[in-house]
Formats: C-alpha cells, sequence, structure tokens
C-alpha cells in the first residue's frame, strides 16, 4: 500500500524533472513509422528499407523537359539524350560540323561544366565569430559577407578574393541576419534586430548608412529575410511578426504591413524580374504566393498556399522564371513546388497539424530519432529532396545558375559543416562538399563560373572550386583532402591555370592538348 501510494508523487517529479513526458495518442502515432491520418507512403529501396526519392509527380511536371533541355541533357528539337560524355568528342563533333554552326550550344557548355563541378575549398576569409550571410552579386564580381561580429565585408572577387571595404553595421541585435545587394549593385541592405533596416553604398567617395524605419509596433521586432524589388524601387521584407513590409525608397516610407503567416516569416523573394508575384515561407510551415498589385492591409489574401512540409521554412528560393520554387525546412527536407498546383485547405490543415505538435527546438536539440518520414495527403510539391541537416540556425539552399548548370542542381549549406549539391531531377546527392568544423549557413554559386562560396558558423568563408589531377599534383602539399566520384571526368582544365585535356577517341591514339586560359574560353564560346 505504500508502495502504491508514492507512485503518483514519483510521477509528478519524474514529470517536473523532464525526465518523463506526457504524450497525446495522436502524437504518438505521428513519430512511429505505422501509418497515420493524413499520410501518404514513400517508396522503400527493397535492400535498405530507407525511403526513397518519390518521382512521380516529377515525370508528368514540365520541369523535367525544360532542366533537361537548359542543361544539355536532352535535345531541343529531336527529343535525344546527349550521348557525348567528354569533351575531346564535343570537340571532335564541332569541328567536323555534326555540331549546328559548328559551335556549342547553352546546353552543350552546362554539360561540359557539369563533369567539373568544385571540389577543392581554399579559405578565404576568416572571422572572430560565426558568419551568417554571404553572397555573390548578379554580376558575380562582388562577394558580400555578414558576421556576427557586427561588421559587413565586400569583397572584389574580379580577378582574386580581395577585401573591398568594411561596414560597421549599426543597431544590431544577437548578428546581421540578411543582407541584399541593389538590382544596379550600388547599395546593400542589411537588416538585425532592429524597427529598421538599413541602406549602404558599395562605390563612391561619399559614405552612404540610412535607416529605414519600418514603424512596427513596440514589440521586440526583426526582420528575418529582405530583398530589393527589379525596378529599385521598393523593399520587400519578412518578419518575426508574421507579416510581411514593403518599403517604398522613393517616398522613404513604409507602403505596406501585410499579416501573412501565423508565425515567424523566415523567408521572402520576388517570384521574377516583373516583382508583380512574391514569394513568402515562415514558422507555421506554409509557403505563400502574393500578388503586389492586390496587396491591401485591409484585405490580406494570399493567392495560394504550398502545404506539405511539417515543420518551419527556414528559406526559399525562386528560380526566377514565376513558375518554381525551392523550400528548405526543419523537417529535414527542401521541396520543389509548382505555382499551378496549389494545396486545397485539407492539406493546409494537415500542414498545421504536423507543425503544432512538433515538439523539439531546432536552435539546440538534435533532430528527433523518429522523425516523421511520411508524405501528407495532399502534398503537392514536384519534388522532395533529403540527405541534408537543417539545425541550429535558418539554413539557406538555392537553385544552382541558369548560366553555368542550366539550374540543374539545388544546393543548399549542412548543419554537419558540408555543403550539399542534389540532381534536381533525380534527388541523388551528387557532391558533399566536407570542410568547415560547424554549421554551414549560407552557400553562393558564383553565376557564371563553377566555383561557390560557403559561409560558416566556424567564422571561415570557403571558396570551392574545380581542381583537375594536374592541379592537385601541383598543389597537393597545400589542398585540402576531398574524395571524388569515381565515375566522374576531370579532362577539363580548371578555369584558372592550364592543365592537360586527355583525349580518347580523337583519332587513333590519344592525344595531350595543353589549353591556356583565355584559349579554353574562346574554343568554347565561339
Amino acid at each position: 500500500m505504500d508502495e502504491e501510494s508514492d507512485l503518483p508523487s514519483i510521477i509528478a517529479y519524474l514529470i517536473r524533472s523532464g525526465q518523463v513526458r506526457i504524450s497525446s495518442s495522436d502524437e504518438a502515432l505521428s513519430e512511429e513509422d505505422s501509418g497515420s491520418e493524413g499520410e501518404q507512403p514513400g517508396t522503400r529501396d527493397p535492400t535498405t528499407g530507407e525511403l526513397t526519392t518519390d518521382l512521380s509527380s516529377l515525370k508528368s511536371n514540365f520541369v523535367l523537359q525544360d532542366v533537361k533541355v537548359k542543361s544539355g541533357r536532352f535535345h531541343p528539337r529531336t527529343d535525344e539524350r546527349y550521348n557525348t560524355k567528354s569533351l575531346t568528342e564535343l570537340i571532335q563533333k564541332r569541328e567536323i560540323g555534326l555540331s549546328r554552326h559548328q559551335k556549342f550550344t547553352q546546353g552543350d557548355l552546362c554539360v561540359i561544366n557539369s563533369k567539373f563541378l568544385p571540389n577543392r575549398v581554399r579559405t578565404v576569409a576568416t572571422y572572430s565569430q560565426k558568419a551568417f550571410c554571404g553572397t555573390y552579386s548578379q554580376d558575380g564580381n562582388i562577394f558580400l559577407s555578414a558576421s556576427q561580429d557586427q561588421n559587413i565585408r565586400v569583397y572584389k572577387t574580379d580577378r582574386s578574393f580581395k577585401l573591398l571595404k568594411t561596414i560597421r553595421a549599426r543597431d544590431v541585435g544577437w548578428s546581421v541576419l540578411d543582407t541584399a545587394f541593389s538590382p544596379d549593385g550600388n547599395y546593400i541592405i542589411y537588416s538585425s534586430w532592429s524597427d529598421c533596416i538599413h541602406l549602404c553604398n558599395i562605390y563612391g567617395d561619399h559614405e552612404v548608412h540610412e535607416a529605414l524605419n519600418l514603424t512596427p509596433g513596440e514589440h521586440s521586432f526583426c526582420i528575418f529575410s529582405l530583398t530589393f524589388s527589379s525596378d529599385n524601387s521598393e523593399i520587400l521584407c519578412g518578419a518575426n511578426d508574421g507579416c510581411l513590409y514593403v518599403y517604398d525608397r522613393e517616398s522613404n516610407q513604409r507602403t505596406l504591413r501585410i499579416e501573412s503567416h501565423d508565425d515567424d516569416v523566415n523567408a521572402v523573394s520576388f517570384a521574377d524580374d516583373s516583382s508583380q508575384i512574391l514569394f513568402s515561407g515562415a514558422d507555421d510551415g506554409l509557403c505563400k504566393v502574393w500578388d503586389r498589385r492586390t496587396l491591401r492591409e485591409d484585405h490580406p489574401i494570399a493567392v495560394g498556399t504550398f502545404a506539405g512540409h511539417t515543420d518551419g521554412i527556414t528559406y526559399i528560393d525562386s528560380k526566377r522564371d514565376a513558375r518554381y520554387l525551392l523550400s528548405n525546412s526543419k523537417d529535414q527536407t527542401i521541396k520543389l513546388w509548382d505555382v499551378r498546383a496549389f494545396a486545397n485547405e485539407d492539406t493546409i490543415r494537415a500542414t498545421k497539424r504536423a507543425v503544432s505538435a512538433q515538439k523539439w527546438d531546432y536552435r539546440w536539440q538534435q533532430v528527433p530519432r523518429r522523425a516523421r518520414k511520411k508524405r501528407l495527403l495532399g502534398d503537392t510539391s514536384v519534388m522532395t529532396y533529403k540527405g541534408h541537416c537543417v539545425l541550429h540556425t535558418l539554413i539557406r539552399c538555392h537553385f544552382s545558375p541558369a548560366f553555368s548548370t542550366g539550374q540543374r542542381y539545388v544546393y543548399t549549406g549542412c548543419a554537419t559543416g558540408s555543403v550539399i549539391i542534389y540532381d534536381l531531377l533525380t534527388g541523388a546527392i551528387v557532391k558533399k562538399l566536407d570542410n568547415h568544423a560547424a554549421c554551414v549557413r549560407d552557400v553562393s554559386w558564383h553565376p557564371y563560373y563553377n566555383k561557390l562560396v560557403s559561409t560558416s558558423w566556424d567564422g571561415s568563408l570557403g571558396l570551392w572550386e574545380h581542381r583537375s589531377s594536374a592541379a592537385e599534383e601541383a598543389d597537393s602539399e597545400s589542398e585540402i583532402p576531398c574524395q571524388c566520384d569515381e565515375d566522374e571526368e576531370s579532362d577539363i582544365p580548371e578555369r584558372t591555370r592550364p592543365s592537360v585535356l586527355r583525349g580518347r577517341r580523337f583519332g587513333a591514339m590519344a592525344k595531350k592538348v595543353v589549353v591556356e586560359n583565355s584559349d579554353l574560353f574562346k574554343g568554347l564560346y565561339d
């Protein structure tokens, strides 16, 4: 009897101490592998039993053909797959007239570039505190970096990675959280835990550092994401009060405050260069589409909603064609969305229930062992990418550049200190770049060259480039080791130094051709 009387007090003690947690039956079911309401199973590998990528939605979507053509994997007229695998074969076909107009197409160039993805890193900057943001300008000649040390650094990158200027950020709480270039490349904006965002110039003798007040109210306020409109007239912001803010640069005031989400708005983006369609993503697990021409504070109605994630959204990236966007989430997935396929009300409610059922904090806890692995019923996403880790901070994902890759890849930072590159059409991880000792929050791919910069919480910037075998031998003592895929070609020289082209069937015997940097590009683009 004494033991029975002590049982309630023991249970109460365990609950107070956190050693026991009471969960509802709905929550318990959501953590089990057995099916639950509002979910549909994925495909399992018969050998490992692990969930594999579901390609059913992708196969019926236009993005499949579009990316194949632009990345050189299908011929746009004959609909035939490219069989050429080496640069020497492409050069041979061009020279004997099998290539149209005896020149490489943009697809040919993307095929060539795909064989020489970044695989070696060198550290180009180190800071005393965590690095949060890093992005290339539209022309690739400037790189912008922001750190927790309250400094924003502008690097000149057209010839080398050289510090151009340092801007001391003002009114910073915790860290500078986001930055953006103006369309003309002459200004930058940044945000933090502050009622204001700040505008600074990059060039000129006269220093510009203006505070643009968003007048949010008396609560603690933060802008997590911001971007310029393509005509440079407006700035779009997402805030911790669940609202979108629009700042008009001509009138120098906030013109709109839209109640858009039920939780923090972590990411905003314009759909294309018209700047009429807006995207937003938030901690409520939803991505929403808005029409700038019909936005009204007294009637904030979204054009449509994407639902399918089971936890908050950390970042969104537009393909810049007004049709597709990516979302990165705390549910450890990236999803590809088509604006023609919105979620219905049942799926939206299922997403909200799944998000509200999450009992962990990604900022300091590990991913739950029994994380939800099943797709929500009604999820209209085209593709889901798994293999990276989203912890500690709002990790970002992007489409690879259109010019050099045909947007063939999706790349993201990772809490393990890696950069992950996915094949957009298969979901396979084509590269995992390991170097950093802490979380990689941001990654930026050069708009024209096969190089990218990773921004990490270990306080460093890593410049990743492709190093061919000849360059490896010359720099073997100074380079960080990296395992490359065995089936990858290494025939193309790095853009920054001479190398050797090894031909296989370029005549009766193999030949070696040394190509200088300028000659290589002259041959590729003529």
